[in-house]
């Protein structure tokens, strides 16, 4: 039965003072109880938004968490990157380690041995009595010999001393310009106190072995007793790269017509401000320019608008606007780029990696590393150069598998759609298997610029846009000299004492 409900104007005579509460009031009871009941809600509320600033704040702890491993990696990287571990050894308790054999020391089996070259006179002959007592022994019981033995001994002899030559011109008046003129000698710089084998030797020095202008100064004092100030050195150059300007330019138009081309750029300084130094070329010439900026337009001006070759580069987009007929991508720089990322997440807490992600990199490592193999293999004849297109078709399959899920890891997730990407990496990652004599790699940039990285370390950059523009036009006919067969310190000294087409002559086989 249902509970039946008190009148409507029924008053509990306990109201003030109820015995089953001991003595309270019962109105002064509800009242409470209402308010608990109020109180209670509220604490609730506040339980909630209090649960909720707890969510958020564990959730902004968890990603300075992550953020903070994936600095911690990337220092860590950086550091192993630039440094060799230090590993301490403890002698105590040490055992002794199984033996192995031990690879020898050398040359591979096979190899054959570099011996010095037999000298083509001998200058003088020195008498050398037998000895009396054996050098190695003491024994002084021995017998002489009637056979002797020759050993040639080749060594440089220094004269520090000056060639000095007295041009002794004959004159002719000319009537236009009104006064006595004079020719040039045969190896002679009119007005120069300096000849210019010192010349072409002191540019030699300074961008042939990297040298600075003060110990040329020095060399050349010391050695063979030519003084000059180091600013004279510096003129040297300036002059040099004045005369050698219309040979600059000339490659500037052989490299826009290669049909393969090599392109990279590093960091330079010029009075402090950063430069960058730009390098195209393959085996047969090379050629640096400086500029202050790294641009789609400096790219322009030294393959052109529309390059007809392919170019080899690594994933700058800057050459994008040189329009090549085809671009190949530095699959070593991907390599690279792959590891870098996967030893990161090694460096991470275990609960901050991304196997899947560690998978992948290995996964990107190795389809290069075997697209490698397979450009070394079709150069060297292994496998026929008919057969490339069909290994193109693989891999592109393989690297379609390795990069059809998405990945947790940022780093991971931006390379794997870069590899997928058509306007980035995906098209030109493979093109040497489509073009004849284009590598895989950009290893021939990297080297060519190691020179110019190196030289960077020795004189801090240049100090003007004069000291820019030597340092591009002097090491790429340097470079150029060098791949063309023909020694730069013979070109410089033609450079200063002939004509420019002589001057071309002497730096390629065939200047045609």
């Amino acid at each position: 039965m249902p509970k039946e409900h008190a009148p409507w104007n029924y008053e509990c005579r306990y109201k003030d003072s109820c015995p089953h509460l001991e003595g309270l009031s019962t109105y002064w009871v509800w009242g409470e109880y209402q308010r608990s009941y109020r109180e209670h809600l509220e604490h609730w509320k506040v339980r909630e938004e209090q649960n909720k600033e707890l969510e958020k704040a564990l959730k902004y702890i968890g990603e300075l968490e992550k953020e903070n491993q994936e600095i911690k990696a990337k220092w860590q990287a950086l550091h192993r990157r630039q440094f060799k571990k230090d590993i301490k050894i403890n002698t105590e308790n040490l055992q002794d380690p199984p033996e192995t054999e031990k690879k020898s020391r050398g040359a591979p089996k096979g190899h054959q041995g570099w011996y010095r070259r037999e000298p083509d006179h001998i200058d003088k002959t020195i008498i050398v009595e037998a000895p009396e007592v054996c050098p190695h022994c003491a024994c002084a019981k021995l017998a002489p010999l009637y056979e002797t033995k020759d050993h040639l001994q080749e060594d440089i002899v220094l004269q520090p001393r000056t060639l000095v030559t007295n041009f002794r011109h004959h004159q002719a008046f000319c009537p236009k310009c009104n006064r006595p003129v004079i020719k040039a000698a045969a190896g002679e710089l009119i007005n120069c106190r300096i000849g210019p084998t010192t010349k072409a030797a002191a540019i030699y020095l300074r961008y042939g072995l990297r040298i600075p202008y003060r110990k040329v100064q020095e060399l050349f004092d010391v050695l063979f007793g030519m003084p000059f100030v180091p600013a004279s050195a510096m003129a040297f150059d300036r002059k040099a790269a004045h005369i050698g300007n219309p040979l600059y330019e000339d490659l500037k138009d052989k490299l826009r017509c290669l049909p393969v081309a090599h392109a990279d750029e590093t960091h330079w300084r010029e009075n402090g401000v950063n430069h960058y130094v730009w390098y195209g070329g393959n085996n047969d010439i090379g050629l640096f320019h400086i500029d202050r900026h790294r641009s789609t337009e400096i790219a322009q001006s030294i393959f052109g608008d529309k390059f007809g070759g392919v170019l080899v580069t690594d994933g700058y987009a800057s050459y994008n606007g040189v329009n090549p007929k085809a671009r190949q991508s530095c699959l070593a720089h991907l390599i690279t780029k792959s590891k870098n990322i996967k030893e990161e997440n090694l460096l991470k807490d275990p609960e901050f990696r991304d196997e899947k992600s560690i998978d992948f990199c290995n996964s990107v490592s190795v389809l290069f590393k075997k697209a490698c193999e397979i450009g070394r293999n079709i150069n060297e004849g292994i496998i026929k150069w008919e057969e490339a297109g069909q290994f193109k078709k693989i891999l592109y399959s393989n690297i379609k598998s390795i990069c059809a899920k998405k990945l947790d890891d940022e780093k991971s997730e931006t390379l794997r759609l870069r590899l997928l990407n058509p306007k980035k990496e995906y098209n030109r990652l493979f093109t040497f298997l489509k073009y004849q004599n284009v590598p895989a790699t950009n290893n021939q940039a990297e080297q060519s610029l190691r020179n110019i990285v190196i030289f960077r370390k020795i004189c801090f950059g240049t100090r003007s846009p004069e000291g820019s523009y030597t340092h591009s036009v002097l090491p790429s006919l340097l470079l150029t000299a060098k791949r063309q067969g023909k020694h730069p310190l013979a070109f410089f000294i033609t450079l200063l004492t002939s004509n420019i087409n002589s001057a071309q002559a002497a730096l390629y086989r065939n200047s045609s």
